[in-house]
């Protein structure tokens, strides 16, 4: 009896056993391939670069991320100094009554644009009566003259007349020619109407109105401004700049014009020779590539680069371009796909300037403003990484 209980225990061991070797295997099949999966379709999904924003130039430009290329020729060999934008000796016109009177018509408003030529007031005047006068008088008699000029000179052909008779006659024709053209001149000078009974104010060019100080009946004296036209692609930047630094410009050297958060490529035109009593400093005046995005009387700054600077191989680049990456200094160099962050070591800094000591290369395009958006492209990439 004892050993059949033996026996019935050693089997139920025996079936306990078997059991849970069957099911150790079956978990094997069925539940491993369900948990390899996940990790097998990690793996197969592609990683981009930790350190690479992906934009487009479409999504480039809508964020306001400007792109420039890296300046070379070391911190102390720009020369940054205040700008003024100025309209050009012939990009601004004052126009004026050239005689007194009344104001009769007005066709032009304040900001209305002009065409060079184009009547923008007439002003009823007794002085442009007179000068009318003057004019059909002074014409009157240079006919005159004219037709007695060709009489004496048949009269002389018959032998009529003597040739000291001829020669007078010459000369009063002459001298009456000459008073009609004087005539003639005065009244186009004045812009004298049709009529004769008023004075044209027109404007020598074409822009914009941007003053407009005359009244419908009001009476003005000769020469008083009444409008004041602008053009605004005729303008010049003038650049304050000490009697040193003036020293080392030279036409045609390289700038960077900086207004209202934009930077324009610009180049020196002209250096003057002289300082300014006043402020004892000399005069650069730029031109710029693009004119129209400037407007006359803003202000900002200009980079000047001269050429003779140019041998240094230090690398600057604006101080709004660094942004601190993983703990380090960092700029955004721009790629095929979008930009790079790109370790940089610094060196010295100066008006929102800084050199690179190492980390780029002088055919580098990096992110300058809004390149804080890169850095936080950059984080959120990581952070769903």
């Amino acid at each position: 009896m004892k050993t059949t209980n033996s026996r019935l225990m050693a089997g139920a061991a025996l079936a306990v056993v078997l059991a849970a070797g069957a099911g150790f295997g079956l978990a094997k099949c069925t539940g491993t391939p369900a948990a390899t999966a996940p990790a097998a379709e990690a793996e197969a999904k592609p990683k981009g670069a930790a350190d690479a924003v992906a934009m487009t130039g479409d999504r480039i430009t809508s964020a306001g991320i400007s792109v420039e290329p890296v300046s070379v020729g070391g911190l102390n060999a720009e020369i940054v100094a205040p700008a003024t934008i100025m309209a050009a000796p012939d990009g601004q016109a004052v126009l004026t009554a050239r005689a007194s009177g009344a104001v009769t018509r007005i066709f032009k408003r304040l900001g209305d644009p002009v065409r060079q030529g184009e009547t923008v007031a007439v002003v009823e005047s007794r002085d442009a009566a007179a000068i009318s006068a003057d004019r059909r008088s002074a014409a009157a008699k240079a006919t005159l003259a004219q037709k007695t000029l060709e009489r004496e000179r048949y009269l002389y052909g018959q032998k009529v007349s003597p040739r000291q008779d001829l020669e007078q006659a010459q000369a009063e024709a002459a001298s009456a020619q000459a008073e009609a053209q004087r005539a003639q001149l005065a009244a186009s000078a004045a812009h004298v109407s049709s009529d004769g009974r008023s004075v044209l104010v027109t404007s020598p060019i074409s822009g914009r109105i941007t003053s407009a100080a005359a009244s419908l009946g009001a009476f003005v004296q000769s020469e008083a401004e009444l409008f004041r036209v602008a053009d605004p692609t005729r303008i010049q930047v003038e650049v304050a700049v000490t009697a040193l630094d003036a020293n080392r410009l030279a036409p045609g050297d390289r700038a960077t014009l900086e207004v209202n958060g934009a930077q324009i490529d610009a180049e020196v035109r002209a250096v003057t020779p002289t300082l300014n009593a006043e402020t004892r400093s000399a005069t650069v005046v730029l031109s710029v590539a693009n004119p129209a995005t400037l407007q006359p009387g803003a202000v900002g700054r200009a980079r000047l680069r001269p050429k003779a600077a140019s041998a240094s191989t230090a690398i600057v680049i604006p101080e709004d371009a660094v942004q601190t990456v993983d703990g380090r200094d960092a700029v955004f160099v721009r790629t095929s796909q979008g930009f790079k962050a790109v370790p940089v070591t610094l060196g010295q800094r100066g008006a929102g300037r800084v050199e690179v000591v190492s980390g780029l290369s002088a055919a580098a395009q990096i992110a300058v403003k809004n390149s804080f958006l890169l850095k936080a492209e950059l984080g959120k990439g990581t952070e769903e990484e």
